[in-house]
């Protein structure tokens, strides 16, 4: 008579059974309920970009809550499927080790199961593999790990991600001061310059232009992108940086309002932005599926990788300050061309003080200056890079609580503080150089993200009926045939 197995369900306790399952019903509704509320903290500050993104985290965590079903559900017939011997070795993350016994067997012993943290339970369905003399394709053990490590590195992603988005979005915020400035002195010269920004922005115009395009060693492709590659390094935006790039994009998108706020767009586009970066893509999942397969014991692909951030993400800074050089470039050779045609239509005289007044062509936005002519690559590499240096600390430290500093998967000591490292290195240059050079360079696409009307001061100030009155004698103006209904629903308001 065999005997029934006492660890099931049938046989654990009432009080245990009720226990559990109330512990994690409170902290699942913890969490969900705390979600909501910052969803509607976030939509009465009319944050609705951040309110996005939060759905977009919730996707994700649907998406993890599914992963960990399907495999929960299919453990047993995974594990029930059997391979031949000779695939069970092949490709390995680590070296089993033979041990001989006196009587001349021998076995495979595996090093990273001596772990006390190793799971209680015995892979029971082994058995069934054994006796047709192959092996499991994966034993329970073996699947309960990789669902820890897929939820370990998503919640590592998200972790990280938000960290460098709230560092960046502070590092932008410091540049409101600029931004604050410029608005004011407009205003102030408003009256003299009849509104014209190319008067109030001419010093510091010519300052970035000296900054960045002057010096005829510039023009050669190498030295600008290694002085682009330093760059990012140390004081990666500037004041006269801020002004030009302010000034190319409001008079191409809002050629009618000086006064538009830029900063306050740059926020809600990088807002916009973390949306995607937050998720993660299938590509991304198809890098973790490459890398597993390439872990194999002996290569090093582990602490190979961990300089992939690094590499792209210094490319990336180098070329987003390669495009504000070449912004500058193009504006001296325009301003050029344009002292030239002058100086063949004014006298000998008045050569010299017209070169003095002459206001320096403002930047010009394009696509050209992206690879591929395309910005929104630059926000792909971004989200790439953050995921892989999530991924190279979050798989760190799965593989330091499941098997223990001393595993073989672990690598030797100098593999490991290389790695934390440059993980270290990616998360600070990203958040306080990269993201907020992205976030004003991108601004000099061809195209706007998103274009929010501009309100000024007096139409924020005036009330619906002077509104709806000034907004029915511009359609007059436009329509003539239509000036006497204007009118008449003009006299409607004033009566009303």
């Amino acid at each position: 008579m065999e005997l029934e197995h006492t660890d099931s369900l049938v046989y654990t306790p009432t009080w245990v059974v009720a226990t559990v399952c109330f512990i994690i019903v409170l902290i699942s509704l913890c969490v969900e309920r705390s979600l909501h509320r910052l969803g509607k903290f976030l939509i009465g500050r009319k944050q609705e970009e951040l309110y996005a993104a939060l759905q977009k985290l919730k996707e994700e965590l649907m998406l993890l809550g599914f992963i960990s079903l399907l495999l929960t559900v299919f453990q047993g017939l995974i594990s029930r499927i059997c391979i031949p011997t000779h695939l069970s070795i092949f490709m390995l993350p680590c070296k089993k080790r033979y041990i001989v016994h006196p009587n001349g067997t021998e076995h495979y012993s595996n090093p990273t199961t001596n772990n006390p943290q190793r799971l209680l339970f015995e892979d029971t369905n082994s058995g069934h593999c054994l006796h047709k003399g192959k092996a499991p394709l994966l034993p329970l053990e073996a699947l309960h790990q990789l669902h820890i490590f897929i939820f370990v590195l998503a919640v590592v992603h998200v972790i990280f991600c938000v960290t460098i988005m709230t560092l960046g979005a502070a590092r932008i915020r410091q540049w409101k001061s600029w931004e604050d400035s410029i608005r004011k002195e407009i205003e102030s010269k408003k009256g003299l310059t009849g509104g014209n920004d190319a008067q109030v922005h001419d010093t510091d115009h010519l300052d970035f232009l000296n900054e960045r395009g002057a010096g005829y060693w510039r023009k050669a492709a190498v030295v600008s992108w290694m002085i682009s590659l330093f760059k990012q390094c140390y004081a990666s935006v500037t004041k006269s940086d801020y002004k030009a790039m302010r000034q190319g994009f409001i008079k191409k998108h809002y050629p009618d309002a000086p006064e538009y706020n830029f900063h306050h767009h740059m926020m809600q586009t990088l807002a916009v932005d973390f949306k995607k970066v937050i998720g993660v893509s299938w590509y991304l999942w198809l890098f973790v599926v490459v890398f597993l397969l390439l872990n194999v014991a002996g290569w090093n692909t582990y602490f190979w990788l961990s300089f992939l951030p690094l590499i792209l993400l210094l490319l990336v800074g180098a070329k987003l300050q390669h495009i504000i050089t070449r912004l500058a470039q193009e504006v001296l050779v325009e301003r050029n061309i344009h002292d030239h045609e002058a100086q063949l239509q004014v006298t000998e005289t008045k050569r010299d003080n017209h070169e003095v007044h002459e206001a320096a062509p403002p930047v010009k936005p394009s696509d050209d200056y992206f690879w591929f002519s395309s910005p929104a690559l630059v926000l792909n590499l971004i989200h790439f890079i953050l995921f892989q240096n999530s991924f190279e600390i979050g798989f760190f430290f799965w593989i330091l609580f499941t098997y223990g500093f001393n595993s073989c998967i672990m690598d030797k000591l100098g593999f490991i503080i290389p790695r934390l490292i440059v993980g270290l290195i990616v998360q600070v240059l990203c958040s306080y150089s990269t993201l907020p050079l992205y976030a004003i360079v991108t601004q000099m696409g061809s195209k706007i993200k998103f274009k929010e009307p501009f309100k000024s001061r007096e139409e924020s100030t005036r009330g619906p009926i002077e509104a709806s009155q000034i907004q029915m004698q511009s359609m007059a103006k436009e329509s003539p045939q239509n000036a006497q209904n204007s009118e008449l629903c003009t006299i409607v308001i004033e009566e009303s």
